[in-house]
């Protein structure tokens, strides 16, 4: 009876290990932005880039839903105007809108936010962003457009909290 009972209960554990699907899902941050329903996983750029300014001392930023949202008609501005904008003309409008101290990397033709992230990091004045002291917060978007020759447009805006 034992080694009935044993044996069935080998067989279920056995059978719920083969019914378990495997993740194999993509890391976010791998995912191509290239496509039009395509959107960045905002989290996750806050966590990688919080992470690399950790690394260097630097406290973390929060998502900011209004940062959020300048950075998303920037990247739709760009990618409209088929050309990335005057991170200077991007900083002077969010300044006037009341956010303190803001730095913005506006790019374009990375398709993943590794992509990006890597390249932001290797530019001195894109990394002097990521590494802003004052920076609290943060708003991150990209937009696609299919017959530009960068195919991405990415906004990035960080800034400190607000006046």
């Amino acid at each position: 009876m034992k080694r009935i009972i044993l044996f069935s209960l080998l067989a279920v554990a056995l059978g719920a290990c083969q019914s378990t699907p495997r993740r194999s899902e993509t890391p976010t941050f791998y995912t191509s932005m290239a496509r039009a329903d395509a959107v960045v996983d905002a989290a996750m750029a806050r966590d990688m880039i919080g992470a690399y300014r950790r690394n260097k001392g630097l406290g973390p930023l929060v998502l900011d839903p209004d940062l959020q949202a300048a950075a998303e008609a920037e990247a739709q501005a760009m990618a409209a105007a088929d050309k990335p904008s005057s991170a200077d003309a991007f900083k002077a409008r969010l300044a006037a809108a009341g956010f303190k101290a803001p730095a913005t990397n506006l790019s374009a033709g990375y398709h993943t936010l590794a992509e990006a992230f890597s390249g932001w990091r290797e530019s001195p004045q894109h990394d002097k962003v990521l590494l802003d002291l004052q920076a609290t917060r943060i708003g991150i978007a990209t937009a696609y457009a299919p017959n530009s020759k960068y195919k991405v447009y990415w906004a990035l805006v960080v800034a400190a909290d607000r006046r």
